[in-house]
């Protein structure tokens, strides 16, 4: 519930507005890639998003920051949203705003999210023939893929796609013969 309030009242009107920059720009794509440095950033170093959240920190110094780690990576409208939202005091929403950019980015441009989990890294034949299936799945123009690896599924993947879920792994497998052995007797 708190996150739906969250989405509702802070990071979509956000989002929104930069989506509607982007459009009337001509420069979705390009927002969504910025975005998807962003969260990359977020990603590599927990310590930036740390900083950025924390209300201790002045705002001149978070603008510093963000224009040294950003600054020529990110289109100047980009740039200025980000300095936008810290004299907002709404940096510490960055992440957020940014994953609900990519959600709103992904329904204009009638793609969907395949959240894949595997074993090992997959190659670019395997991604593809998991897009292509996703495709026939769900209907979608596009599938944008996101990939975690977890060596606990031993083999196989599990593939995400809203709020269907495919668990072809290979530890999926053994709990369904385990669940089915254990009911048999």
């Amino acid at each position: 519930m708190k996150d739906s309030i969250l989405t509702a009242e802070v990071l979509e009107p956000y989002a929104q507005a930069l989506l509607s920059l982007g459009q009337s720009s001509d420069l979705t794509d390009r927002f969504g890639e910025d975005a998807s440095s962003i969260l990359a950033a977020f990603n590599d170093s927990p310590d930036l998003r740390e900083f950025l959240a924390s209300p201790i920190v002045n705002l001149e110094a978070k603008r510093t920051v963000l224009q040294q780690v950003f600054g020529e990576q990110v289109h100047s409208y980009v740039q200025n949203f980000l300095n936008l939202l810290v004299d907002r005091r709404r940096i510490g929403f960055l992440e957020g705003i940014c994953r609900q950019y990519q959600s709103l980015l992904r329904k204009l441009k009638q793609t969907v999210l395949a959240e894949v989990t595997s074993a090992i890294d997959l190659s670019d034949d395997q991604k593809h023939t998991i897009c292509e299936k996703v495709k026939a799945m769900t209907a979608a123009n596009q599938v944008d893929i996101e990939t975690r690896i977890d060596p606990d599924l031993i083999g196989g993947v599990i593939i995400k796609v809203g709020s269907q879920v495919i668990d072809a792994s290979l530890r999926g497998q053994l709990r369904r013969i385990s669940f089915r052995l254990s009911s048999a007797t």
